[in-house]
């Protein structure tokens, strides 16, 4: 049969029907699976397997070249069956000095309790705070495991690795219960903020001898669990978080425990935040109703705010680092979409394409113009980021596995050979 564009909500998958991945979509793409389900992705990475309970830490030797096909050791591999003509061209292509293979080097570290959320602290990368399913929140030092990685020049076969036992540098256990929201501050080196499932949330702030003081009175305000926080990219005091009530707050902690701001987002639990780094007012945050909103903190009033439809959870959503109208959406659909908010449809651009083309394009009328780019193939995708130095780049996480990839119609430059 001819290969065609599936379209989601569109087209249909009849009986007997596969989506094949297109490679030629890509600048680059990459897939691999370490064999247990992950929550956060250097990468560093907590396991949710009772189990196994591990911090993780993965060092990926990616051959950046335009994609032919570069997914490495994954599922994506290309077809064998014509691979004749194809290794002599690889052979070709490695007798011209190109990398070769993606390397995949793996340290692991015991953890108390399966890991819920963990996150790296933004002017040290090297140390890091997890959030336990037992209910405390710990922050450790891996500069020995990063180094360890760096200097490393042979593979460590998936699985092959040996558990690390490492005390924590710190351990906080006067949250009431469980949680998910964790985030350092991108502009006090070792601020954080913690919240649980009981809505409380802790502030951190740290001390000499690496070692923290955690405000023993929660700020308070929600009536539900606190699903995600974030600092704000230009005030020192100030942050925002999203709960299970549907209410975005936010907060000053110059201004006591209660919020500053607090406003109904979403018709269901809130699960994810994003507050943009390039265009301090704008706020996206992503919800179980299906929905993702975008708010101008400078204008809260109800009708204020874009509001996009995907009809499934969102599991994640993040701002470009790099482009201030660009931001990337997982969702329960095993679905990760890329939006730029600055396009806006061309009727005359589009009928010249069509002409060009000649291609009868069939697309639902009320496609959104803003989106750019829809990727598939990871099953229960859970949370992205974007690469924080090669703009257009993204790393998803997945219970299959992880994806590097780099769509080919976003504006991005590959970093030279040996960068």
């Amino acid at each position: 049969m001819p290969t065609k564009v599936w379209q989601p909500g569109v087209d249909n998958l009849e009986e007997g029907e596969e989506l094949e991945c297109d490679p030629t979509a890509y600048n680059s793409l990459h897939a691999f699976h370490i064999g247990w389900p992950c929550l956060r992705q250097r990468i560093l990475i907590g396991t949710q397997l009772e189990y196994l309970k591990y911090l993780m830490f993965l060092e990926r030797d990616v051959n950046w070249c335009p994609l032919k096909h570069t997914a490495g050791d994954s599922d994506m591999d290309a077809d064998n069956s014509d691979s004749d003509s194809d290794s002599d061209e690889d052979s070709e292509d490695e007798d011209e000095g190109e990398s070769a293979a993606p390397v995949l080097q793996l340290r692991k570290v015991a953890h108390s309790g399966c890991v819920n959320r963990i996150r790296a602290m933004i002017q040290n990368p090297h140390i890091c705070a997890s959030w336990s399913d037992a209910g405390y929140v710990q922050i450790w030092n891996f500069s020995s495991h990063l180094n360890a990685l760096a200097e490393s020049e042979t593979e460590v076969a998936r699985g092959g690795s040996s558990v690390f036992n490492q005390a924590p540098l710190f351990n906080f256990k006067g949250h009431k219960d469980e949680g998910y929201a964790i985030d350092w501050s991108p502009r006090v080196t070792g601020r954080l903020v913690t919240g649980d499932c009981k809505s409380c949330i802790h502030l951190w702030e740290p001390t000499s001898g690496a070692t923290w003081n955690v405000d023993a009175t929660p700020f308070t305000g929600h009536t539900a669990s606190v699903e995600d926080i974030q600092w704000s990219p230009t005030e020192d005091h100030v942050f925002a978080s999203c709960s299970v009530d549907g209410h975005i707050a936010i907060w000053d902690a110059r201004l006591g425990k209660s919020p500053a701001i607090s406003f109904k987002a979403h018709n269901a639990d809130v699960n994810v935040l994003s507050w943009n780094r390039l265009a301090s007012v704008m706020l996206a945050s992503g919800s179980d109703d299906g929905t993702f909103s975008i708010r101008d903190l400078r204008l809260l009033s109800p009708k204020s705010h874009i509001l996009i439809t995907i009809k499934h959870p969102i599991t994640s959503i993040e701002w470009s680092p790099h482009e201030a109208s660009t931001l990337a959406v997982s969702s329960s659909d095993n679905q990760l979409t890329i939006w730029d908010l600055s396009l806006e449809k061309d009727e005359e651009e589009e009928a010249e394409f069509k002409a060009k083309t000649k291609e009868q394009v069939n697309a639902p009328a009320d496609l959104p113009p803003q989106l750019l780019f829809v990727h598939q193939g990871q099953k229960d995708l859970k949370e992205l980021h974007w690469h924080a130095q090669i703009p257009g780049m993204i790393v998803s996480t997945a219970s299959d596995g992880f994806n590097i990839l780099m769509p080919s119609n976003i504006q991005s430059t590959l970093p030279s050979e040996g960068a």
